[in-house]
Protein backbone atom coordinates (compact mmCIF):
# COMPACT_ATOMS: atom_id res chain seq x y z
CA UNK A 1 0.00 0.00 0.00
CA UNK A 2 1.28 3.63 -0.79
CA UNK A 3 1.99 4.61 2.60
CA UNK A 4 0.96 8.41 1.78
CA UNK A 5 -2.29 7.32 0.33
CA UNK A 6 -3.26 4.96 3.47
CA UNK A 7 -2.18 7.77 6.26
CA UNK A 8 -4.05 10.82 4.26
CA UNK A 9 -7.71 8.22 4.12
CA UNK A 10 -6.78 7.74 7.94
CA UNK A 11 -5.93 11.42 8.81
CA UNK A 12 -9.15 13.15 7.14
CA UNK A 13 -11.50 10.90 9.16
CA UNK A 14 -13.60 12.36 11.92
CA UNK A 15 -12.98 10.99 15.14
CA UNK A 16 -12.58 13.11 18.09
CA UNK A 17 -12.32 11.59 21.22
CA UNK A 18 -15.38 9.53 22.24
CA UNK A 19 -16.57 9.62 18.72
CA UNK A 20 -14.23 7.83 16.37
CA UNK A 21 -16.45 6.06 14.45
CA UNK A 22 -15.83 7.12 10.97
CA UNK A 23 -11.91 6.88 11.55
CA UNK A 24 -12.57 3.58 12.85
CA UNK A 25 -14.38 2.52 10.06
CA UNK A 26 -11.39 3.43 8.04
CA UNK A 27 -8.66 1.64 10.01
CA UNK A 28 -10.64 -1.93 10.41
CA UNK A 29 -11.11 -1.79 6.67
CA UNK A 30 -7.11 -1.93 6.38
CA UNK A 31 -6.83 -4.49 9.46
CA UNK A 32 -9.18 -6.80 8.27
CA UNK A 33 -7.16 -7.69 5.57
CA UNK A 34 -4.79 -8.99 7.88
CA UNK A 35 -6.80 -10.79 10.66
CA UNK A 36 -10.46 -10.58 12.54
CA UNK A 37 -11.54 -7.35 13.48
CA UNK A 38 -13.87 -6.40 16.17
CA UNK A 39 -15.20 -3.36 18.07
CA UNK A 40 -15.10 -3.30 21.82
CA UNK A 41 -17.66 -1.60 24.35
CA UNK A 42 -15.16 1.50 24.51
CA UNK A 43 -14.75 1.92 21.08
CA UNK A 44 -11.63 0.20 20.14
CA UNK A 45 -10.93 -1.45 17.14
CA UNK A 46 -8.90 -4.57 18.00
CA UNK A 47 -7.27 -7.37 15.82
CA UNK A 48 -6.31 -10.70 16.80
CA UNK A 49 -4.56 -13.98 14.49
CA UNK A 50 -5.87 -15.96 17.03
CA UNK A 51 -2.57 -17.66 17.02
CA UNK A 52 -1.63 -19.21 20.39
CA UNK A 53 1.88 -18.58 21.87
CA UNK A 54 3.45 -15.82 23.51
CA UNK A 55 1.20 -12.74 22.26
CA UNK A 56 2.02 -9.27 21.03
CA UNK A 57 0.02 -6.70 20.95
CA UNK A 58 0.59 -3.24 18.88
CA UNK A 59 -1.21 -0.24 20.21
CA UNK A 60 -1.58 3.17 18.24
CA UNK A 61 -4.80 5.76 19.34
CA UNK A 62 -7.17 6.30 16.89
CA UNK A 63 -9.06 9.52 18.40
CA UNK A 64 -7.70 13.05 17.59
CA UNK A 65 -8.37 16.77 19.65
CA UNK A 66 -11.68 18.88 18.69
CA UNK A 67 -14.43 20.46 20.06
CA UNK A 68 -17.82 19.53 20.96
CA UNK A 69 -20.69 22.08 20.59
CA UNK A 70 -21.90 23.48 23.90
CA UNK A 71 -24.19 26.15 22.37
CA UNK A 72 -25.59 27.97 19.58
CA UNK A 73 -25.87 32.28 20.16
CA UNK A 74 -28.69 34.59 18.74
CA UNK A 75 -26.43 35.50 16.42
CA UNK A 76 -25.41 32.14 15.56
CA UNK A 77 -22.43 31.66 16.58
CA UNK A 78 -20.76 28.30 17.80
CA UNK A 79 -19.73 27.96 21.20
CA UNK A 80 -17.71 25.34 22.12
CA UNK A 81 -15.68 23.29 25.07
CA UNK A 82 -12.35 21.23 24.01
CA UNK A 83 -12.51 17.60 23.42
CA UNK A 84 -8.45 17.02 24.06
CA UNK A 85 -5.35 19.00 24.68
CA UNK A 86 -5.87 22.23 22.36
CA UNK A 87 -4.11 25.37 23.16
CA UNK A 88 -6.01 28.49 22.46
CA UNK A 89 -3.09 30.17 21.29
CA UNK A 90 -3.50 28.12 17.87
CA UNK A 91 -6.96 28.94 17.02
CA UNK A 92 -7.45 32.37 15.92
CA UNK A 93 -8.96 31.87 12.40
CA UNK A 94 -8.24 28.27 12.17
CA UNK A 95 -10.86 26.96 9.99
CA UNK A 96 -12.95 23.53 11.38
CA UNK A 97 -15.48 21.42 10.42
CA UNK A 98 -18.36 21.00 12.23
CA UNK A 99 -20.02 17.39 12.00
CA UNK A 100 -23.36 17.83 12.19
CA UNK A 101 -26.68 16.43 10.13
CA UNK A 102 -23.81 17.66 7.40
CA UNK A 103 -20.56 18.80 7.51
CA UNK A 104 -20.55 22.29 7.99
CA UNK A 105 -17.03 24.83 7.15
CA UNK A 106 -16.63 27.54 10.26
CA UNK A 107 -13.82 29.72 10.74
CA UNK A 108 -13.06 30.67 14.58
CA UNK A 109 -13.55 34.20 15.39
CA UNK A 110 -9.93 36.20 15.25
CA UNK A 111 -10.30 39.89 16.66
CA UNK A 112 -8.00 41.82 14.05
CA UNK A 113 -4.89 44.09 16.08
CA UNK A 114 -6.35 47.20 14.89
CA UNK A 115 -8.99 46.35 17.55
CA UNK A 116 -7.45 44.74 20.24
CA UNK A 117 -5.13 47.48 21.53
CA UNK A 118 -4.88 47.66 24.62
CA UNK A 119 -6.04 44.02 25.82
CA UNK A 120 -3.76 41.37 27.67
CA UNK A 121 -2.58 39.75 24.90
CA UNK A 122 -3.47 36.14 26.51
CA UNK A 123 -5.37 34.23 24.21
CA UNK A 124 -8.85 33.62 24.82
CA UNK A 125 -10.43 30.95 27.12
CA UNK A 126 -12.25 28.09 25.11
CA UNK A 127 -15.39 29.25 26.34
CA UNK A 128 -14.97 32.41 24.88
CA UNK A 129 -14.10 31.31 21.20
CA UNK A 130 -17.01 31.72 18.93
CA UNK A 131 -17.52 29.78 15.49
CA UNK A 132 -18.42 31.65 12.62
CA UNK A 133 -20.51 29.55 9.97
CA UNK A 134 -22.26 32.44 8.35
CA UNK A 135 -25.53 30.92 9.49
CA UNK A 136 -28.53 32.45 11.61
CA UNK A 137 -29.56 30.51 14.72
CA UNK A 138 -32.27 29.02 12.43
CA UNK A 139 -30.30 28.03 9.93
CA UNK A 140 -27.76 26.63 12.54
CA UNK A 141 -30.03 24.77 14.49
CA UNK A 142 -31.57 22.92 11.39
CA UNK A 143 -27.87 21.18 11.10
CA UNK A 144 -25.82 21.45 14.08
CA UNK A 145 -27.09 20.18 17.36
CA UNK A 146 -25.66 20.45 20.73
CA UNK A 147 -22.60 17.76 21.50
CA UNK A 148 -21.55 17.40 17.88
CA UNK A 149 -17.81 17.15 17.33
CA UNK A 150 -15.61 19.77 15.60
CA UNK A 151 -12.37 18.83 14.10
CA UNK A 152 -9.84 21.31 12.97
CA UNK A 153 -9.24 21.55 9.06
CA UNK A 154 -5.83 20.54 8.37
CA UNK A 155 -5.79 18.24 5.26
CA UNK A 156 -2.43 15.90 4.89
CA UNK A 157 -0.08 17.38 2.06
CA UNK A 158 3.10 16.51 1.15
CA UNK A 159 6.19 18.70 1.83
CA UNK A 160 9.59 18.52 0.39
CA UNK A 161 11.53 15.56 0.79
CA UNK A 162 9.27 12.49 2.73
CA UNK A 163 7.77 14.96 5.51
CA UNK A 164 4.06 15.26 5.40
CA UNK A 165 1.79 18.45 7.03
CA UNK A 166 -1.84 18.63 8.67
CA UNK A 167 -3.98 17.46 11.55
CA UNK A 168 -4.77 14.27 12.89
CA UNK A 169 -0.95 12.95 12.45
CA UNK A 170 -0.88 12.30 16.17
CA UNK A 171 -1.84 9.66 16.21
CA UNK A 172 -2.88 8.36 12.73
CA UNK A 173 0.59 8.05 12.03
CA UNK A 174 1.26 5.60 14.80
CA UNK A 175 -2.04 3.67 13.04
CA UNK A 176 -0.32 3.57 9.67
CA UNK A 177 3.21 2.39 10.87
CA UNK A 178 1.29 -0.23 12.66
CA UNK A 179 -0.54 -1.22 9.44
CA UNK A 180 2.73 -0.79 7.40
CA UNK A 181 4.53 -3.66 10.03
CA UNK A 182 1.70 -5.80 8.75
CA UNK A 183 2.24 -5.53 5.50
CA UNK A 184 5.91 -5.97 5.90
CA UNK A 185 5.16 -9.11 7.57
CA UNK A 186 2.75 -10.29 5.06
CA UNK A 187 1.71 -13.59 5.17
CA UNK A 188 3.71 -14.85 7.98
CA UNK A 189 1.23 -12.41 10.00
CA UNK A 190 -1.21 -15.63 9.91
CA UNK A 191 1.39 -17.71 11.95
CA UNK A 192 1.72 -15.39 14.47
CA UNK A 193 0.28 -14.36 17.80
CA UNK A 194 -0.31 -10.38 16.83
CA UNK A 195 -3.04 -8.18 18.26
CA UNK A 196 -3.36 -4.77 16.81
CA UNK A 197 -5.75 -2.22 19.35
CA UNK A 198 -6.34 1.22 17.88
CA UNK A 199 -7.74 2.72 21.01
CA UNK A 200 -10.41 4.97 21.57
CA UNK A 201 -10.08 8.46 24.09
CA UNK A 202 -6.08 8.55 24.32
CA UNK A 203 -6.34 12.44 24.09
CA UNK A 204 -8.24 12.13 27.01
CA UNK A 205 -7.38 9.72 28.85
CA UNK A 206 -5.91 5.69 28.42
CA UNK A 207 -8.90 4.51 30.39
CA UNK A 208 -10.28 2.40 26.63
CA UNK A 209 -6.72 1.26 26.15
CA UNK A 210 -6.13 0.23 29.52
CA UNK A 211 -9.48 -1.93 29.17
CA UNK A 212 -8.44 -3.31 25.76
CA UNK A 213 -5.04 -4.41 27.08
CA UNK A 214 -7.04 -6.55 29.79
CA UNK A 215 -9.34 -7.52 27.36
CA UNK A 216 -6.13 -9.03 24.86
CA UNK A 217 -4.41 -10.11 27.80
CA UNK A 218 -0.31 -10.04 26.03
CA UNK A 219 2.37 -11.19 27.24
CA UNK A 220 4.20 -7.71 25.50
CA UNK A 221 3.12 -4.63 23.99
CA UNK A 222 4.31 -1.77 21.80
CA UNK A 223 2.82 1.41 22.02
CA UNK A 224 3.29 3.56 19.08
CA UNK A 225 2.95 7.58 19.51
CA UNK A 226 4.12 10.46 18.53
CA UNK A 227 7.12 12.79 20.58
CA UNK A 228 8.32 16.12 20.33
CA UNK A 229 11.07 16.86 17.48
CA UNK A 230 13.53 19.81 17.33
CA UNK A 231 11.87 23.08 16.23
CA UNK A 232 13.09 26.61 16.65
CA UNK A 233 12.11 27.92 20.26
CA UNK A 234 11.77 24.15 21.16
CA UNK A 235 13.73 23.76 24.65
CA UNK A 236 17.42 21.91 24.50
CA UNK A 237 16.05 18.64 25.85
CA UNK A 238 14.06 17.94 23.18
CA UNK A 239 17.05 15.83 20.99
CA UNK A 240 14.57 14.20 18.46
CA UNK A 241 15.05 15.21 15.06
CA UNK A 242 12.32 14.66 11.90
CA UNK A 243 13.97 12.26 9.48
CA UNK A 244 16.73 10.29 11.96
CA UNK A 245 14.84 7.45 12.83
CA UNK A 246 11.92 6.15 15.38
CA UNK A 247 12.36 7.05 19.12
CA UNK A 248 12.94 4.04 21.09
CA UNK A 249 11.64 5.15 24.93
CA UNK A 250 12.88 4.66 28.65
CA UNK A 251 10.73 5.32 31.47
CA UNK A 252 9.84 3.56 34.83
CA UNK A 253 6.72 2.28 32.86
CA UNK A 254 8.67 0.74 30.37
CA UNK A 255 10.19 -2.65 30.23
CA UNK A 256 14.01 -1.53 30.08
CA UNK A 257 15.21 -4.93 28.77
CA UNK A 258 12.35 -4.84 26.23
CA UNK A 259 13.52 -1.32 24.87
CA UNK A 260 17.14 -2.34 25.36
CA UNK A 261 16.29 -5.42 22.91
CA UNK A 262 14.32 -2.82 20.44
CA UNK A 263 17.76 -0.38 20.23
CA UNK A 264 20.21 -3.82 19.58
CA UNK A 265 17.53 -5.30 16.84
CA UNK A 266 17.89 -1.15 14.90
CA UNK A 267 21.40 -1.40 15.17
CA UNK A 268 21.73 -4.90 13.61
CA UNK A 269 19.59 -4.11 11.23
CA UNK A 270 20.55 -1.22 10.15
CA UNK A 271 17.22 0.45 10.85
CA UNK A 272 17.22 4.52 12.27
CA UNK A 273 16.22 5.56 15.33
CA UNK A 274 17.03 7.43 18.29
CA UNK A 275 16.20 7.48 22.11
CA UNK A 276 14.29 9.20 24.14
CA UNK A 277 14.27 9.16 28.10
CA UNK A 278 11.74 10.18 30.10
CA UNK A 279 12.00 10.33 33.74
CA UNK A 280 8.93 9.47 35.34
CA UNK A 281 5.35 8.76 32.46
CA UNK A 282 5.35 8.95 29.16
CA UNK A 283 2.14 10.56 28.57
CA UNK A 284 1.31 7.63 26.28
CA UNK A 285 -0.99 4.67 26.87
CA UNK A 286 1.98 2.81 28.16
CA UNK A 287 1.56 4.13 31.21
CA UNK A 288 -2.23 2.39 32.11
CA UNK A 289 -1.77 -0.71 29.51
CA UNK A 290 1.60 -1.82 31.38
CA UNK A 291 -1.00 -1.65 34.71
CA UNK A 292 -3.43 -3.83 33.01
CA UNK A 293 -4.71 -7.24 34.11
CA UNK A 294 -1.69 -9.56 34.97
CA UNK A 295 0.75 -6.29 33.95
CA UNK A 296 2.57 -6.70 30.58
CA UNK A 297 6.18 -5.49 29.42
CA UNK A 298 5.59 -2.72 27.73
CA UNK A 299 7.54 -0.78 24.99
CA UNK A 300 7.27 2.85 23.65
CA UNK A 301 8.05 3.81 19.53
CA UNK A 302 7.16 7.10 19.11
CA UNK A 303 7.18 9.00 15.92
CA UNK A 304 8.87 12.41 15.85
CA UNK A 305 6.76 15.87 15.21
CA UNK A 306 6.20 19.20 15.17
CA UNK A 307 3.80 22.09 15.86
CA UNK A 308 1.55 18.68 17.84
CA UNK A 309 -2.32 19.17 18.65
CA UNK A 310 -2.58 21.91 15.63
CA UNK A 311 -3.63 22.07 12.39
CA UNK A 312 0.09 22.07 11.03
CA UNK A 313 1.69 18.61 12.73
CA UNK A 314 4.85 17.63 10.63
CA UNK A 315 6.28 13.69 10.59
CA UNK A 316 8.41 12.36 8.05
CA UNK A 317 7.57 9.48 6.09
CA UNK A 318 11.10 7.90 6.80
CA UNK A 319 10.36 8.27 10.90
CA UNK A 320 6.84 6.18 9.96
CA UNK A 321 8.87 3.48 8.07
CA UNK A 322 11.38 2.86 10.51
CA UNK A 323 8.94 2.45 13.22
CA UNK A 324 7.04 -0.35 11.27
CA UNK A 325 9.98 -1.47 10.40
CA UNK A 326 11.77 -1.99 13.54
CA UNK A 327 8.46 -3.65 15.12
CA UNK A 328 7.86 -6.48 11.92
CA UNK A 329 11.74 -6.99 12.60
CA UNK A 330 11.23 -7.81 16.60
CA UNK A 331 8.07 -9.60 16.23
CA UNK A 332 10.13 -11.90 13.53
CA UNK A 333 13.00 -12.41 16.07
CA UNK A 334 11.12 -12.88 19.22
CA UNK A 335 12.73 -15.36 21.60
CA UNK A 336 10.82 -19.21 20.44
CA UNK A 337 9.53 -17.65 17.58
CA UNK A 338 9.51 -20.24 14.28
CA UNK A 339 9.41 -18.29 12.07
CA UNK A 340 12.56 -15.58 13.06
Amino acid sequence: MELFDMLKALCEANGTSGDETAAAKVAAEYLGKYMPVTVDTLGNVTGDTGVSGSKILLDAHLDRIGFAVTAIDEKGFIKVARVGGIDPIVLAAAEVTIHGKEDVYGVIISTPPHLSKGSDGKAPEIADIAIDTGMSKEEAEKIISIGDRITMRGDIKKMLGERVCGAALDDRSGVAAILRCLEILGEKVNDLPIAVMFSSCEETGSAAAKSGSFNVQPDEAIAVDVSFAKAPGIKESVRAELGKGTMIGYAPSLNFELSRKLEALAKEKGIAYQVEVMGSSTGTNADDMVTAGRGTKMALLSIPQRNMHTQSEVVDLRDVESTAQLMAAYILAREGNENA
